[in-house]
């Protein structure tokens, strides 16, 4: 989800849903090795021991890995998916 025009915290989210904790988990573990193996660095985790709600930081790309009740109660689509309004000089 692209969010860089809405917010200074990153240019991209990232959404995922794993069907239980210990998933989110291994989710998140693969996400870590996959971007250190490439060179990146995870500037942040957040939520790994509860694991309902997994936050990654990886600087211009922030990925939310969710159990599914957390995801629906969130719903970050709801937040940040809806377009953005469009100027009058815009439309011109």
């Amino acid at each position: 989800m692209e969010v860089g025009s809405r917010t200074i915290l990153a240019d991209y989210f990232a959404l995922v849903t794993g069907r239980s904790k210990i998933q989110t988990r291994a989710i998140a573990d693969a996400i870590v090795e996959a971007v250190e193996a490439s060179g990146g660095r995870v500037a942040r985790v957040e939520g790994y021991a509860e694991g309902s709600w997994i936050l990654l930081d990886l600087g211009s790309v922030i990925v939310h890995i969710f159990t599914p009740e957390q995801r629906t109660f969130y719903n970050l689509e709801r937040l940040w998916g809806e377009p953005l309004p469009i100027s009058r000089e815009e439309q011109a």
